[in-house]
């Protein structure tokens, strides 16, 4: 038993394509060889699926995820966007502090929280979450 990772980009006409995992990383960590040319410049919705395997066959979904990948004019992800990505991550955790008002409370991490999944979520509909779940569990839709 263990645990894969699966990647698919969801195109503009509800196409779902299955990104290789070794790709996914070149794209996060930006070499030449992870371009998508055919994405340049644009914004695509993808899934990031972690699946339990039993014999190297997935049995079972453990986590879902979906979320948008940025391009530039390469076909690389836009690392501007993905640093403006990560600073609002880090401004959803709520502040440390050893002083807490019981009068003043600091709710910027629940409003760092709405606007990420805003701007860096998206919710399937039920046709997509299931074409997104069969694909994953090798499962035949037609």
């Amino acid at each position: 038993m263990g645990l894969a990772v699966r990647v698919f980009l969801l195109e503009d006409d509800g196409y779902l394509r299955r990104l290789p995992l070794a790709r996914y990383e070149r794209l996060l960590r930006g070499e030449a060889r992870g371009s998508l040319p055919q994405y340049a410049g644009k914004r695509v919705r993808y899934a990031l699926v972690v699946v339990d395997l039993v014999d190297r066959k997935p049995t079972e979904i453990r986590h879902l995820e979906y979320s948008w990948l940025s391009f530039d004019s390469k076909g690389r992800l836009d690392r501007s966007e993905k640093e403006r990505e990560a600073r609002l991550a880090m401004e959803v955790f709520p502040p440390v502090s050893e002083e807490e008002s019981l009068q003043v409370i600091d709710a910027r991490h629940r409003f760092a929280r709405k606007s990420y999944d805003n701007t860096y979520k998206w919710k399937p509909s039920p046709e997509i979450q299931a074409a997104i779940i069969a694909a994953t569990l090798g499962q035949n839709t037609a």
